[in-house]
């Protein structure tokens, strides 16, 4: 629920339009998106082997420490939490933007509205880890429902007639011919909607048996992730004119909105909203267990490793909300976007070069999964 209520959220329904905007063309967006998922079953692949042989708070750091010493793993865990802190800085962004667009007060107090959510969520997840499982699971419930409720209309809508001249789906046309520029922008946008797949490393310490259930969080997430991302890019390019496409923030409303009419677009802005805070959720839950890590082995300050009574480590949930509010009144989202994929991707280089190390460094390390 960790991994899937992470990645699964407000990004599936906003940036399909952004890597469209990129890269125009029907077949070569679809190819990206599926080596998006391609990349995160290569990825959870080595953090299954990497987890559950190193079982321990902290997540990508953890490894990285072992196989490299203390000054890359710091480098590796200041990486990815902070592409957690700006991660959650998005996602109140995007919250703000969607009920933005069906209230117009929260239009005009974006900035204000991202940062009460913001709190909320952080209060929510401060008495204990109960409160934000039973959350994240809900959460997933409802976001996986509202998807299906998207196909169903997509289906049901029918593809778009082509313009004249060009070929369907986008196949053909203006922007056929795509740089590199683009293209790499595209994957990076790409990548950023699939981040989140380390969820399950962040929990290994507190797994009664984190040789079975981690490799299948993994996978099974995996699989869940990819086929619902791939289903919905599907619809929208067969529903969607193009460059209507092209030029939506939010290009999921415009499907819905053909089935239902006006309505179809208040009925998703209201959707996606839900969906960014139930994601926000899976993302603050998750970050403080980075900085426990790195303050139990001496690489932050001690007060980060206060637990209370629910598990949570309090201190360090509430200074990445301190640090993301500043990211949150930037008012940016695609900054703070393109902040998170930056240090994610940072850290996942790292992460796998960990992964190469350690099986030359330490071949007698207990592997109960190998990649």
């Amino acid at each position: 629920m960790t991994m899937a209520g992470s990645v699964i959220g407000a990004g599936i329904l906003r940036t399909p339009g952004v890597v469209a905007n990129e890269v125009p063309v029907f077949w070569i967006a679809m190819l990206l998106w599926a080596l998006g998922g391609v990349y995160v079953f290569l990825s959870v692949n080595v953090a299954a082997e990497l987890t559950v042989a190193l079982p321990k708070a902290g997540g990508i750091y953890v490894p990285v420490r072992e196989a490299f010493g203390d000054s890359m793993g710091l480098l590796a865990g200041w990486a990815v939490w902070a592409g957690y802190a700006a991660g959650g800085a998005a996602l109140t962004l995007a919250f703000a933007d969607f009920l933005g667009s069906v209230v117009p007060l929260v239009a005009a107090n974006k900035p204000t509205v991202a940062v009460i959510a913001m709190l909320a969520v952080t209060l929510l997840n401060l008495p204990g880890v109960e409160e934000g499982r039973v959350s994240n699971i809900l959460g997933l419930a409802i976001k996986l429902s509202l998807l299906a409720c998207v196909v169903i209309a997509a289906i049901m809508a029918g593809p778009a007639a082509p313009a004249t001249g060009d070929a369907p789906l986008g196949l053909a046309g203006e922007g056929s011919i795509i740089g590199w520029v683009a293209l790499i922008t595209a994957f990076q946008i790409v990548l950023g909607a699939y981040d989140g797949w380390q969820g399950p490393t962040f929990f290994a310490e507190a797994d009664e048996n984190p040789a079975c259930n981690i490799p299948r969080a993994f996978f099974r997430s995996a699989a869940i992730i990819l086929v619902v991302y791939l289903v919905i890019n599907l619809c929208v390019f067969t529903v969607l004119d193009l460059d209507l496409m092209r030029t939506s923030e939010l290009p999921v409303a415009m499907v819905v909105e053909g089935l239902l009419g006006p309505a179809g677009h208040t009925l998703t802005g209201l959707a996606a909203a839900i969906m960014a805070l139930f994601t926000l959720n899976a993302l603050v839950m998750t970050h403080p267990r980075i900085l426990f890590g790195l303050a139990r082995d001496g690489l932050f300050l001690h007060h980060a490793t206060y637990v209370n009574r629910g598990g949570t480590p309090w201190v360090a949930m509430l200074i990445g909300t301190a640090i993301a509010i500043p990211m949150i009144l930037t008012g940016g989202y695609v900054f703070v976007f393109k902040i998170q994929v930056a240090a994610a991707i940072l850290a996942s280089v790292l992460y796998n070069a960990a992964y190469f190390t350690l099986r030359w460094t330490r071949p007698d390390l207990p592997r109960p999964f190998r990649a």
